[in-house]
């Protein structure tokens, strides 16, 4: 099963919407055969792995790290597959969360005769597809705020001024970060104080993420540089602005009208059940202090990840998020550190609220 992660992950940037999936075939304790899931719109895991085993498929055992699929969708069924081969064993990660699934492909391949176990390193398939579980489950993707910051928590100097606070290697692992996620987003005061592409550029990334800009007053000019055609965009508002809507379509930006919420910008709780709606599983948000705060404030952040710089910019500098102010400690937003790591000279802790630990 430690193979079928480890070829499940090999997908990590290119079978979105679907999960990352591993399959390996065994036959009198020899691999007869293997694959992945390597794009949305192939040939599943467990069809790769059957072709390559070919006849020595039939009596093996397949250890697929996800539930096998037994609906039709943009291929064929894979416990069809796996039974047409003869496997006499399926042992499988974690139940596949997809309501289509669900036990059910466990109990057509148990019906056919076939040997099934589940539950077999379910905790590492789980995480390999966060956004996928959480999409499917909650209707909402699985949500990765970025900061990166001084030593003393400050993302930029009073002037807005913040290139280059962390070094090469991180910027390199947050295109990594980039090219997993579906969908990439910030917000109208970043783009328009940096002009970002919001494109993943790590080395052999194969899909681009779709962008996301929220801009209640359609701030952003159909110029900028998120809406240059290099990736997919979309931009949700609560801008009745006809001038500047035509604009965007010209430019093939897909447009989504959402309520204001008070005391201003979008209600993001329903922004993220729409990008659910739209398959998106993992999202990357890249924005100021006051949106990455909301995002906190309104319990929708799954992960932080902080990348720290070891250096000091001083109180007059911009902080990492904004937050209400506290009268007691009781108030705070408590975090469980999750990881901590060196990424060339900085470090990298991701972090989650404790709402989302418990």
């Amino acid at each position: 099963m430690e193979r079928a992660l480890a070829l499940a992950a090999r997908g990590m940037d290119s079978t979105d919407p679907n999960p990352r999936v591993g399959c390996v075939l065994v036959r009198a304790g020899q691999v007869v055969g293997e694959g992945w899931h390597e794009r949305a719109g192939e040939a599943h895991a467990e069809v790769h792995a059957l072709r390559a085993a070919g006849a020595a498929a039939s009596g093996a055992t397949a250890y697929v790290s996800l539930e096998p699929c037994v609906h039709v969708g943009r291929t064929p069924p894979c416990v069809q597959a796996l039974i047409a081969a003869g496997v006499a064993r399926v042992v499988y990660a974690i139940e596949d969360p997809n309501p289509l699934v669900s036990g059910r492909g466990a109990a057509a391949l148990a019906q056919a005769g076939i040997q099934v176990e589940g539950g077999v390193l379910a905790a590492p398939a789980r995480e390999l597809n966060p956004g996928f579980f959480q999409r499917m489950q909650t209707g909402r993707p699985w949500v990765r705020v970025k900061l990166a910051a001084s030593l003393d928590g400050r993302t930029a100097l009073a002037s807005g001024a913040s290139r280059w606070i962390t070094g090469e290697a991180a910027r390199a692992d947050v295109q990594r970060f980039r090219a997993r996620s579906s969908a990439i987003l910030s917000g109208s005061g970043t783009v328009l104080a940096d002009d970002p592409a919001l494109t993943a550029r790590a080395p052999g990334t194969s899909r681009q993420p779709l962008r996301v800009v929220l801009d209640t007053e359609l701030r952003v000019p159909a110029g900028a540089r998120v809406y240059d055609g290099a990736a997919p965009s979309i931009v949700f508002t609560a801008s009745a602005d006809a001038a500047r809507r035509a604009a965007l379509r010209e430019r093939e930006v897909r447009i989504e009208t959402a309520p204001r919420c008070e005391p201003g910008g979008l209600q993001l709780a329903l922004v993220l059940r729409r990008l659910g709606e739209l398959q998106v599983n993992e999202l990357w948000v890249e924005a100021g202090a006051r949106l990455s705060g909301a995002l906190l404030r309104a319990q929708l952040v799954d992960e932080l990840i902080i990348y720290l710089a070891p250096s000091l910019l001083g109180p007059q500098a911009l902080p990492l998020v904004q937050l209400p102010p506290i009268a007691t400690l009781a108030e705070r937003v408590q975090l469980e550190f999750r990881q901590c790591q060196p990424i060339g000279d900085d470090l990298r802790i991701i972090a989650v609220p404790r709402q989302a630990a418990a």
